[in-house]
């Protein structure tokens, strides 16, 4: 497949990118999907995790900083 050989000669900063604007393209059809089943029950463990304070809000942006950091 000649997108995967291209895409590995990206650097992880572009390939983190190029995952953004997939994921924003693909995310701006959404009412034309159905979410998986599971999806619902991670949701829902999620908020009980929450609800309990073991879960905290974290702002977008700062989580992708974040997350960033982590894997870079």
């Amino acid at each position: 497949m000649e997108i995967l050989q291209e895409i590995k000669q990206l650097s992880r900063t572009d390939k983190l990118k190029a995952m953004e604007a997939l994921w924003k393209d693909l995310s701006g059809d959404e009412e034309k999907y159905d979410s998986p089943a599971w999806h619902e029950d991670v949701l829902k463990e999620t908020e009980n995790r929450l609800n309990s304070g073991i879960e905290e809000v974290v702002e977008w942006d700062i989580a992708k900083k974040n997350l960033r950091k982590k894997y870079e």
